[in-house]
């Protein structure tokens, strides 16, 4: 191997750290795997000058559209995995973007189970934060001078990077931050191989041989910065910030999971689709996605990092108290986080309630915050 490169990471690493960038500036990428090579471009953000371009580029081969599992139900396919769906030529940017994750998407016939190259495509397109849908063809029909200006990555470097992201998490930085209050906190800024940046804040001096308090968080644009009612995240936020302040002490994981872990720009396509009637679970899948996209193992990670083994952790979500044992955290106690009902959030919590299997029946009922500063043993 190059020594340079290695300075860096693998070359497959490197492969894919490219790949993601490209696929976030709307770039075809190569993906080769033991059966199949294929040229893969997100559907998400695509012109129709960059759907025409595409064609162009495969020359004879056969564009098609990969899905998940879950967009394929949608659209009336039973599969147990990503589905391929044939295109015709007459099909433009909109007949693609309808298949892909419009309402009124509809099956095809001559549609199969897609391969390895097309299925690890899909999980490339999630880690640049796109949607899970994409046009593929055979790669090995693009001009060879062409191909060679394409970044090309094998598939199963893609689910080994994916796999192992994890593990790439470091503290880059850190600084004492004045809070309201007179509450001063430090905040550990963490990155990963993606360019991921969680935050680690701890309020006040928390003794980390003891239990500590602490909140997992998902970052949440429209409810921690400009109050949004159709969620309760800001609230929660902000009574977790309170409880552990008042309490000695805690700390708050800030993770950039945006939108259930779909990111801000598909967060935005769910709530256009909550608008139209479908829950929040169902509009996540509409869109191809699992109802919940979120890997808590990277807050396993950096509360082992910050030498907080034990913790009280302040959750609704039984998820989160399942995956920090998973990943070798103790939580030896849970405190519930409940904030206020309004009419535009209410629907929301009861969805989480009766099918994400979240701690909220007392407050559905209620209507009213509530707050158990002892907490439940786990």
């Amino acid at each position: 191997m190059n020594k340079g490169l290695s300075l860096f990471g693998t070359a497959d690493e490197i492969a894919v750290q490219r790949s993601i960038a490209e696929f976030q500036a709307g770039r075809p990428v190569v993906i080769e795997a033991a059966d199949e090579t294929l040229v893969a471009l997100p559907v998400d953000g695509l012109s129709q000058d960059a759907c025409d371009a595409f064609k162009v580029l495969c020359g004879a081969a056969t564009v098609r559209l990969v899905v998940t599992a879950r967009r394929a139900s949608v659209i009336g396919l039973d599969v147990p995995g990503p589905v391929l769906i044939p295109l015709s030529p007459a099909d433009t940017r909109d007949t693609i973007w309808s298949l892909a994750a419009g309402l009124d998407g509809k099956p095809r016939p001559a549609a199969r189970t897609a391969g390895e190259a097309a299925a690890r495509a899909i999980v490339l397109a999630k880690l640049a934060q796109r949607l899970p849908a994409l046009l593929v063809a055979d790669a090995t029909a693009i001009a060879p001078g062409l191909r060679a200006q394409m970044i090309t990555v094998h598939a199963d470097a893609i689910e080994r990077f994916s796999a192992d992201i994890v593990d790439t998490l470091e503290i880059v930085s850190e600084a004492r931050i004045p809070l309201e209050d007179g509450v001063t906190a430090r905040f550990c800024v963490f990155r990963d191989a993606v360019g991921s940046s969680p935050v680690a804040i701890i309020l006040g001096e928390p003794d980390f041989s003891q239990p500590v308090a602490v909140r997992v968080h998902s970052a949440c644009l429209t409810g921690d910065v400009f109050g949004s009612r159709r969620c309760d995240c800001g609230a929660q936020l902000k009574l977790a910030i309170a409880q552990l302040s008042e309490t000695g002490g805690g700390v708050v994981l800030y993770l950039e999971q945006e939108g259930r872990g779909l990111g801000l720009a598909n967060k935005m396509r769910a709530y256009e689709l909550q608008d139209g009637g479908l829950d929040t679970m169902d509009a996540n899948m509409m869109l191809g996605f699992d109802d919940d996209e979120r890997d808590y193992g990277i807050a396993a990670r950096m509360l082992r990092m910050i030498g907080a083994k034990r913790v009280l952790l302040l959750t609704n979500n039984p998820g989160k108290l399942e995956a920090l044992s998973e990943g070798g955290v103790d939580v030896t106690a849970r405190i519930p986080l409940h904030t206020a009902i309004n009419p535009e959030n209410r629907r929301y919590l009861a969805t989480k309630a009766a099918r994400g299997g979240h701690w909220l029946e007392d407050m559905l009922e209620v209507g009213e915050p509530g707050r158990d500063p002892i907490g439940t043993p786990s």
